[in-house]
């Protein structure tokens, strides 16, 4: 990646306000790059680390791409999107993920991601579909189904070989971590998942146009209605891709155009990210004001006597 020298720019505030009083606050960090690795937008430290989370997930998604897993088992853009997701356990995604499992001959008593709180199987997990695609190349290639989630296991090491040739930077340079559902996670710094988010929309890999594809031709399955991913892929209408992550992590790609936005807010409230990131995508004319409105509706104005407040906006580097 193309380094600038200016690495600090003023951060985004986010206020909340109560009738028009300030109650509490949030700092935000955001860059936006290009696909030639290039920060050409930033706000606060674009060089910080975090934990990308579950906006890793189109990346992880390579491995079944890469490894001919979608032929073998005649996988769809629909099973391919539920890899990608965040859901909300709904009947209809539950049955997505399964239906990977299904088609890849792999009993779901293999999932290991936990059953979440007022759900009743691990289908309904936010990541079932990650889990059941990792599933799904380990039984093609005939790697262990029970060490799945383990950083040694095949599967896990194609998916930080597809991550560290994107980023082109060593493996090994990338800290893991075990993410909330057991899958690992990696931290990076923000320009580092910008700059995946503006190959991920560029078009120029055959396997990321299909993930991006998935993505943006089935939005509801990614997170789910009254959903930030959801609503933002809908209203865009294609040409935007957007993934969420845990402790307030937000990426979104501009498809055909190669250019990638990575937002963190410092403190993870996931209220703030949202806000930023409408006013962020207002700001660089990837979101019309009429858009904008319309996300605000539900996530900037989150109550009649509560709302949220964007101060500041990207540089120019």
């Amino acid at each position: 990646m193309t380094r600038a020298k200016k690495t600090h720019t003023p951060s985004i505030e986010v206020h909340l306000l109560r009738e028009g009083i300030v109650e509490s606050s949030h700092q935000v960090e955001a860059s936006v790059c290009d696909v030639r690795g290039r920060t050409l937008l930033a706000a606060g430290n674009y060089e910080a680390s975090a934990f990308i989370r579950s906006a890793l997930k189109p990346f992880q998604a390579l491995a079944v791409t890469s490894t001919g897993t979608l032929q073998k088992y005649d996988l769809s853009d629909r099973d391919l999107a539920i890899m990608c997701s965040s859901h909300q356990g709904t009947v209809e995604q539950a049955r997505q993920a399964f239906n990977v499992l299904w088609r890849a001959d792999v009993d779901p008593t293999n999932l290991k991601c936990p059953i979440s709180p007022g759900k009743r199987t691990r289908l309904q997990h936010n990541c079932s579909g990650k889990h059941a695609g990792v599933l799904a190349v380990c039984q093609n290639r005939n790697w262990p189904l029970s060490t799945y989630l383990h950083r040694s296991n095949p599967a896990q090491k194609l998916i930080l070989d597809k991550i560290s040739e994107l980023l082109e930077m060593p493996g090994e340079e990338l800290i893991g971590a075990k993410d909330d559902c057991g899958m690992p996670t990696y931290s990076m710094e923000l320009n580092q998942m910008a700059y995946l988010y503006a190959k991920l929309a560029a078009g120029d890999s055959v396997d990321l146009e299909r993930i991006a594809r998935a993505m943006t031709y089935y939005p509801r399955l990614i997170s789910g209605d009254g959903a930030f991913d959801t609503e933002l892929m809908q209203l865009s209408e294609g040409e935007l891709v957007s993934k969420s992550g845990a402790e307030g992590i937000q990426c979104v790609g501009r498809v055909g155009q190669g250019m990638g936005l990575a937002i963190k807010v410092k403190d993870g409230a996931k209220r703030a990210k949202y806000a930023a990131a409408i006013q962020l995508l207002k700001q660089m004319g990837w979101i019309s004001p009429a858009i904008a409105e319309i996300l605000s509706d539900s996530f900037v104005q989150l109550t009649p006597y509560k709302r949220l407040e964007t101060i500041g906006e990207l540089s120019i580097l």
